[in-house]
């Protein structure tokens, strides 16, 4: 695959595994044939929520003891993009149908369904990915949402009043593939759109600058590179195989969940202009050469899709290892992590943090790589 890896640094969470795993969406472990899906609802707070398992490795400093206060709803269908609207109800994308709802606490709405099914594939990972609100929504109401399309995927964006209007594209030709799509949309305090894109399969995309794949990019709210950008172009970052979870922190700082292929999954702190090694290296690098992960994991413990920043940690949805992965960001613990709701729930995605100061976390088990549980696909609301 492209140039040979270099794979140094420990990992989180004991040895490194073998060469033949990979931190892939699509390489979780057996495939088994999803149960009908049911309609979706929200669901009643939980009456006796499950106690987090933390991994051996403790932090000297106190950490928050997350438990599942509720369902906020279930019978959803791979939900990916989470937007919480200035009334504290949540834009919820469901990645396989193209389906946008209106989650309040009350129940569910179906706000527009985007045209995304012809480019599905059977256990793939195109769809309907992230969303994000303008930083000006009040006044335009623009939702900006990252899809697949037959040629490409694209960010797009649409006016919000209590419908969806007719998207309009913002950026186009990102490269397209069953696998590595990206997907991550954040604003940025600087008022710009960050986008994190996945490699679509080409490993050397990632290292040409040129290219749109393989990037954190940042981009106007028209979809122009952003002034003083590293390269005179849409890139802000390169070396990534594929990012999804794309946060920023209460501090500015932009915080990325990425998978890795043999070697380490990552949590990444975005820098301008930085080059984080894929494919030439997975994980730390040892030698200085590229941008280190602030932490690090064997690929069968984690396949990190969301992030979220909390309590001054961040927070990531486990595929793979799926649970609840906590990272501490500063301070003399930076870079531990902890391991929660372990098992609980199986494959775990978005984590977003809410009005309310807890984390919604949905599960991704009717993604056609695990059994699914009665109720799923979920929306867990975490509190800390």
């Amino acid at each position: 695959m492209g140039l040979h890896t270099s794979r140094r640094g420990l990992l989180i969470g004991g040895a490194a595994v073998s060469l033949a795993a990979c931190s892939s969406e699509s390489d979780p472990g057996p495939t088994s044939t999803p149960n009908p899906a049911p309609s979706p609802s929200t669901a009643p707070a939980s009456s006796a929520p499950p106690t987090p398992t933390p991994t051996p490795t403790p932090t000297a400093s106190a950490a928050p003891r997350p438990r599942v206060a509720g369902e906020v709803a279930t019978g959803l269908a791979v939900p990916w993009g989470v937007a919480f609207l200035p009334d504290g109800s949540a834009l919820v994308g469901e990645r396989d149908t193209g389906r946008l709802l209106r989650v309040t606490g009350s129940g569910l709405d179906t706000v527009a369904t985007l045209d995304v099914r012809s480019r599905l594939d059977e256990g793939g990972e195109t769809g309907l990915l992230g969303l994000a609100l303008h930083p000006d929504f009040a006044s335009n109401r623009l939702v900006y949402a990252y899809l697949s399309t037959d040629d490409d995927n694209r960010v797009v964006r649409a006016t919000y009043d209590g419908r969806l209007g007719t998207p309009e594209p913002v950026l186009t030709g990102i490269a397209t593939s069953t696998h590595h799509n990206g997907g991550g949309l954040a604003f940025g305090p600087d008022g710009w759109l960050y986008v994190s894109t996945g490699d679509a399969e080409d490993t050397g995309t990632a290292q040409d600058r040129a290219s749109l794949n393989g990037k954190v990019l940042r981009v106007t709210d028209t979809g122009a590179p952003a002034p003083d950008n590293p390269f005179g172009n849409r890139t802000w970052s390169l070396g990534h195989r594929n990012v999804e979870g794309l946060r920023f922190d209460d501090q500015g700082r932009l915080w990325a969940a990425e998978f890795g292929d043999k070697g380490a999954d990552e949590l990444n702190l975005i820098r301008r202009g930085k080059d984080y090694g894929w494919p030439d290296v997975e994980g730390s690098d040892g030698a200085g050469g590229y941008a280190d992960p602030v932490a690090q994991w064997p690929v069968d413990q984690c396949s990190p899709s969301g992030v979220a920043v909390a309590a001054g940690r961040a927070w990531l949805g486990a595929l793979r290892g799926e649970c609840l992965w906590s990272v501490v960001l500063d301070g003399p613990d930076a870079g531990r992590a902890e391991r929660h709701l372990d098992g609980r729930y199986g494959r775990l995605r978005s984590v977003v943090a809410a009005p309310d100061g807890s984390l919604w976390v949905t599960t991704s088990n009717r993604d056609g790589r695990t059994t699914p549980r009665e109720g799923d696909d979920r929306i867990l609301r975490v509190s800390l």
